[in-house]
């Protein structure tokens, strides 16, 4: 399913069709394909160069699929358990050479999951980043270490059918995407201007 964007300027075509659905395909995603989508990750620019992110994979019907799984809250699981692979999305909080906080590892983090997200929709695979799990339930099932933080959760998958959702998530599911229009967006000059 497409649900196209209404800009007003041309953006690349992996933007215009990236989007976060809930209705996956539970045919599973070749290692090769998952492969680039974590290149794709690897190669996101971070403050210092430090890298901070890092992926924990699960694939379905494996342990840590479960796992995963089990940390999402009540409304995700609904639909997140088609989805033939789920990652969580970490970061490292201090940098590497001098312990210092690391005050850019959540931005850095972001940056990586965008690029692995759009080298999925350049398979033809779909994220849906999820804020609604638990991250110290994640931690502690998946042996995550104190300096790291669990920011996320992704859910990749081919498209299903909308219609196989419940009721209450299919309408989202087929509502045209709407953002805020540039103007409100961005300033060329002090904020609100």
């Amino acid at each position: 399913m497409r649900k196209p964007i209404l800009n007003k300027y041309p953006v690349n075509i992996l933007i215009e069709q990236r989007w976060s659905p809930r209705a996956f395909d539970e045919k599973p995603i070749d290692k090769e394909r998952i492969n680039s989508m974590l290149e794709a990750a690897r190669w996101a620019p971070s403050a210092f160069n430090e890298q901070p992110w890092r992926f924990i994979v699960g694939l379905k019907g494996d342990e840590t699929y479960k796992k995963i799984l089990g940390s999402l809250v009540e409304w995700n699981q609904k639909w997140a358990g088609k989805a033939p692979m789920l990652v969580v999305n970490l970061a490292k909080k201090t940098f590497t050479l001098n312990g210092k906080q690391n005050v850019m590892f959540k931005y850095d983090l972001g940056q990586a999951v965008a690029f692995m997200s759009l080298e999925a929709m350049n398979h033809g695979i779909y994220a849906h980043q999820m804020s609604g799990f638990d991250p110290v339930k994640a931690a502690a099932e998946l042996h995550i270490p104190d300096d790291y933080q669990a920011a996320s959760v992704t859910a990749f998958g081919y498209y299903g059918n909308a219609e196989d959702l419940p009721e209450d998530m299919y309408k989202s599911e087929i509502e045209q995407r709407e953002r805020r229009p540039l103007n409100e967006t961005v300033f060329f000059g002090d904020f609100g201007e």
